[in-house]
């Protein structure tokens, strides 16, 4: 069984409302969303694991048990090239849960017109295998979102 923890300070609000349709959909993945705390902070590691996938506005981190978690810092910031995100990781580096991962600040975000909303996704993943899962309420960095069977 694989905890997934938040990545990030702020408030949850689930997968169905988050402004794309590939994420509200759930066709990556099941898992939830967090509206983040509009300031300077660091995304971190939401599982112990390797960093399989890096890019200034997501990353996948895969943990033991093959289970790869997506954290993906606002909606449609690929198209902001990296400005603003700054990487601390490197891919294929091996992350402790919590250790910063990428450093941005949604504010800057929403302030290029892009949503700051963070999908926190189970790839390849059932719904079915995913429980406990956190769809509201504050949540802190660290704090459980889901456990994964």
């Amino acid at each position: 069984m694989t905890t997934v923890t938040s990545p990030l300070e702020g408030r949850a609000i689930g997968l169905a409302a988050v402004p794309d349709p590939v994420f509200s959909g759930a066709m990556v993945g099941p898992g939830t969303a967090i509206d983040p705390v509009r300031e300077p902070s660091e995304a971190v590691s939401p599982v112990d694991g390797i960093v399989v996938s890096l890019h200034p506005h997501a990353f996948v981190v895969v943990d033991d048990e093959g289970h790869g978690v997506l954290t993906h810092l606002g909606i449609d910031t690929v198209q902001l090239n990296g400005e603003g995100f700054e990487l601390l990781v490197s891919k294929g580096d091996t992350v402790r849960r919590g250790q910063a991962v990428v450093r941005w600040n949604p504010a800057a975000v929403e302030a290029a017109g892009k949503s700051a909303i963070c999908p926190i996704v189970a790839l390849e993943a059932t719904a079915e295998s995913l429980a406990d899962l956190v769809e509201s309420g504050d949540v802190k960095a660290g704090d459980s979102l889901f456990s994964w069977r």
